[in-house]
């Protein structure tokens, strides 16, 4: 029985597919872009670690001010 059960959730995990492929690769090539950006700009160590951080959540704060200016 317990077996059974088992066979069926792995069925199930694995019969799920993802559509977000091409939204993780934009988002990934974004990251790595401004990573770049951030990293040739900066003047130092701590403002260079500073840009790898500023890479990581600048979709978020870019979305944040697309939607503020839309007043959603």
């Amino acid at each position: 029985m317990e077996t059974i059960k088992l066979q069926e959730f792995k069925e199930k995990c694995q019969s799920k597919t993802s559509n977000n492929s091409s939204m993780s690769c934009l988002y990934g090539m974004g990251m790595f872009g401004s990573a770049i950006y951030f990293l040739s700009t900066a003047t130092g160590f701590g403002a260079g670690a500073l840009g790898v951080l500023k890479s990581l959540v600048w979709p978020a704060v870019l979305v944040y001010e697309v939607f503020s200016k839309l007043g959603l």
